[in-house]
């Protein structure tokens, strides 16, 4: 495998033989016998310098068993390439046998079930130094908890942080790869990595330790659309309808505080200015003419926002519009049509019944009630 010269051995690489020796030992132990296929690149982290590239794909089986003088004789493998390498190998020897339980994970989806917990290495995200071994443990955890179908918008700290591509791409799309695979998939610059690590490495933090009960499931949600859904699960349960403040604390604010952490502030603002908070509710045609766009464009906008919500929330349209129809079947018996105007308003925003500003088959542009009934141009 490697080639062999008359190069006469140094203190240095006697002293790393000695080292090596130690260290080899520890590894060919029952307890790492898991270990010996795995790449000497498995234990690599993006912020190492001076790799030995040669040894990288090289098994610990493989460079275990070749002796030491014959590693260091390797062309290209010089004094600080020996050390960086025995850095690699003590990395390994330091790592948690347990921690690879997860291999059975990540050969097939149908063993997922039947896996041990794993538990990450760090809570701490720094995408400059995940290695294959921790890339391994946070997909391992995804499979197993079920996860693999949902959608990387879902779970994202903004959305902003996240090129818009990849929103609705499933985490099973990524959790086949090896972390190297990911870095090297075309259009996958340092920005949509990272956004794509930062989803896996949450979502394990949170399961990494959760036990499996047959009776119980738990499931992820953003927190500001958990407060929302379980406040609409008990408005469709009591008969009448709340006071404004209590539609407002409950229902609008938390949505508008998910697309001020989503959007940027120009789609904040127009969010804003369409709930009416800091003022009356304002018309797509003087928002056109004060922020010195088309309705078109206005109406662009408008999308983004269902675009968010659609993401983070999938059955958000299904409970808002049915709210939306108990509160209007009972509106008249209230009498509170001014205290509604301003949920009309949020519905219409966050959840429209029909695409704003969607060209029909006709080619003609769809007309739809406003939020006071009135029949307009969309």
């Amino acid at each position: 495998m490697f080639t062999r010269t008359s190069k006469t051995a140094t203190v240095e690489e006697l002293h790393a033989n000695s080292q090596f020796e130690s260290i080899r030992k520890a590894l060919l132990s029952e307890s790492y016998i898991d270990y010996l296929d795995k790449p000497l690149a498995y234990w690599a982290l993006p912020t190492d310098r001076r790799l030995p590239l040669i040894f990288l794909r090289c098994t610990l089986r493989e460079l275990l068993n070749t002796p030491f003088e014959e590693l260091v004789r390797t062309p290209g493998i010089g004094q600080k390439k020996i050390v960086s390498f025995m850095k690699l190998l003590a990395r390994a020897a330091s790592t948690d046998p347990a921690e690879l339980s997860a291999d059975d994970i990540l050969r097939s989806k149908a063993d997922t079930a039947e896996a041990d917990d794993i538990e990450s290495t760090s809570n701490k995200f720094d995408p400059a130094t995940i290695s294959e071994l921790q890339w391994e443990q946070w997909r391992a955890s995804i499979l197993r908890h079920g996860l693999e179908k949902e959608k990387l918008g879902r779970f994202a700290t903004s959305l902003q942080n996240m090129t818009r591509v990849i929103w609705n791409t499933p985490l099973s799309e990524y959790a086949i790869y090896t972390l190297a695979e990911i870095r090297a998939l075309k259009t996958h610059g340092e920005k949509r990595t990272n956004a794509i690590l930062h989803v896996f490495h949450c979502l394990n933090t949170l399961v990494v330790n959760m036990g499996n009960q047959d009776n119980l499931v738990v499931r992820i949600i953003p927190k500001l659309i958990d407060h929302v859904e379980k406040w609409i699960g008990q408005a469709l349960q009591k008969p009448g309808v709340p006071e404004e403040q209590e539609i407002f604390q409950n229902f609008i604010n938390p949505l508008l505080e998910q697309i001020r952490i989503d959007a940027t502030k120009q789609i904040v603002a127009l969010a804003e200015n369409r709930l009416g908070i800091h003022g009356p509710i304002t018309s797509i045609r003087q928002l056109a003419r004060t922020m010195g766009f088309t309705r078109a464009r206005i109406y662009q906008l408008l999308n983004e926002i269902n675009d968010i919500l659609a993401v983070r929330w999938p059955l958000g349209c299904r409970w808002v519009h049915e709210l939306n129809s108990k509160f209007a079947s009972e509106a008249a018996d209230q009498q509170p049509t001014a205290s509604l105007e301003r949920f009309y308003a949020a519905v219409e925003l966050f959840y429209p019944s029909n695409r704003r500003g969607a060209v029909t088959p006709l080619g003609r542009v769809a007309v739809v009630p406003d939020i006071n009934d009135n029949m307009i141009e969309v």
